[in-house]
């Protein structure tokens, strides 16, 4: 498994969405000015999306995007697959008749290694990331906060 730009990019358009979305749909201009993204390269990966079912659109005037399904319910290898085709070495080898074992050695690293990642990121739901970057964020601002609170205090 490869985690491309396109692959980063479709997490960064969820997480978004995710964050965002609860107000009311979400469109993909917005998305692009906040993440800098392409709104062209947006708008294709969320035809994918779309065809997965992890976003669904509203037309219209004050239309724009929400997520298709519970955050809690979107692992990160959903988005991940659905933007990216998933390499299975094993199928491209597959079609090959003989194969020395040591060329299998490797391979099978590499399928094994896959599969783990796979597995990883399986166990990763959007709301999972959204909940640690809020808690990331409510730390980051504790601590401004003490560091204001002791400035104010010494003088």
């Amino acid at each position: 498994m490869r985690l491309s730009t396109k692959s980063r990019y479709a997490i960064t358009a969820m997480l978004d969405l995710a964050l965002n979305g609860s107000h009311g749909p979400v469109t993909l201009a917005d998305i692009s000015e906040k993440q800098s993204i392409s709104l062209s390269y947006l708008e294709q990966l969320f035809s994918a999306l779309r065809s997965k079912g992890l976003v669904r659109g509203v037309r219209g005037p004050g239309g724009g995007y929400y997520l298709g399904r519970n955050a809690a319910e979107i692992s990160i290898a959903d988005i991940i697959c659905s933007v990216d085709e998933w390499v299975e070495y094993s199928r491209a080898r597959a079609a090959q008749t003989s194969v020395s074992s040591a060329e299998c050695s490797p391979r099978n690293l590499w399928e094994d290694l896959s599969g783990q990642i796979f597995d990883f990121v399986s166990g990763i739901t959007l709301q999972e990331l959204v909940d640690q970057g809020l808690a990331r964020d409510a730390a980051a601002n504790d601590a401004a906060s003490s560091v204001i609170g002791l400035r104010y205090h010494a003088a």
